[in-house]
């Protein structure tokens, strides 16, 4: 029965994840309509449809403290990371296909590379970070640091082509109010209800957005920890799987709808600015907020086993995501079927380094 409750609990928190990110995407497309598409995506929607990842890896250090709470942390990112970098161009590639019969999609290679090459970099860099016993305030500012230089170099290099206009096509909804409302948690209906969007309403909707989203990620990352002791696991393998997906379907959706409008660019590069700032800030800026107001966190071993597996397999699909995207110029039924199997593979390694770690108490990181 706790297991249903469990897992039930984190589907209703996915819904209410999903519902506040639909007014987070709305303001933030109002707010960062000045800038250039590949900016855009990589920077304000990124951040849109990551937050869950932030606040989810904010309440699992603060919520279940030391190592154990990291852990959560160490696996929702990763996870999500995989899930952004795989799932997302799959999914994009299956509803255009089915939805519009598209069997090739334009890749823009310059930025695809440019973010793949940084995240590459980036996972890297984590997956030496994790390999320490012990963690202490610098190693996440390290982790952020380079997630702050990414902006700046984005709006830096892409000054000249910022969009000064700023045009962004709205449609109020003056529908009237009706209880299905609240259900669906429409905080458009009820922060903007029925006006044109505005600069202070916008940041209305923004706060609201973000509210609704905290109470979402709680509800998940206690429904993990909840569904780990009953099942007597540790919380990286379920946080790097069901949470992971859970939180990860904000830059799904948004991806989604970027790719039907034509927006080939910000659906991509919001996909891989998302596992950036996963990656950097997501993961870096909880750490380095904890472990300057309660000192180092003391890894177990298994733990460090466990994240440095699951962050070198990150690493390596990383890299064999960037080079199948790097040959030709479209995304292909071809390259979704290798993306697959690549996701299939790494769910597939996720239960088998478990159960070896678990059992036998080593790492694949050893044979490395």
């Amino acid at each position: 029965m706790e297991i249903f409750y469990s897992l039930l609990l984190i589907l209703i928190s996915s819904f209410i994840i999903w519902r506040s990110t639909d007014g987070f995407e709305l303001a933030s497309d109002f707010l960062g309509r000045k800038l250039t598409r590949g900016i855009k995506g990589a920077t304000i929607n990124a951040v849109a449809s990551s937050m869950p990842e932030f606040l989810s890896t904010i309440f699992f250090l603060f919520y279940l403290k030391d190592s154990n709470g990291f852990s959560g942390g160490i696996g929702i990112t990763g996870g999500s990371a995989v899930f952004n970098i795989l799932v997302i161009p799959i999914a994009i590639y299956m509803v255009l296909f089915f939805t519009k019969g598209i069997k090739k999609i334009p890749i823009a290679r310059k930025t695809f590379l440019r973010d793949g090459v940084i995240l590459f970099m980036m996972t890297g860099f984590v997956a030496w970070v994790v390999r320490f016993e012990e963690l202490y305030w610098w190693h996440g500012a390290l982790l952020t640091a380079p997630y702050i230089l990414y902006l700046a170099y984005l709006f830096i290099s892409h000054k000249k082509v910022v969009n000064k206009d700023g045009t962004f096509n709205y449609r109020p909804n003056k529908r009237k109010f009706r209880w299905r409302d609240i259900l669906m948690i429409d905080l458009e209906k009820f922060v903007l209800k029925g006006k044109m969007i505005r600069v202070t309403n916008a940041w209305w909707l923004l706060i609201a957005s973000i509210m609704v989203m905290v109470f979402g990620t709680w509800m998940l990352v206690y429904a993990t920890d909840l569904l780990g002791e009953v099942l007597g696991v540790p919380i990286l393998f379920v946080s790097v799987i069901l949470a992971a997906a859970a939180s990860s379907i904000p830059d799904t959706l948004i991806s989604i709808r970027d790719a039907k409008k034509g927006n080939y660019e910000d659906a991509f590069s919001n996909a891989l600015g998302s596992n950036i700032f996963d990656i950097s800030f997501a993961l870096g800026f909880p750490l380095f907020l904890y472990t300057l107001l309660n000192g180092a966190i003391i890894m177990d071993s298994e733990i460090i086993s466990s994240s440095s597996d699951l962050w070198v397999t990150l690493f390596l699909i990383t890299g064999l995501t960037i080079l199948i995207f790097a040959i030709g110029r479209s995304l292909s039924l071809f390259k979704t079927m290798l993306l697959i199997l690549l996701y299939l593979l790494f769910i597939g390694f996720v239960v088998v380094d478990f159960y070896y770690n678990i059992n036998f108490s080593h790492s694949v990181v050893d044979f490395l």
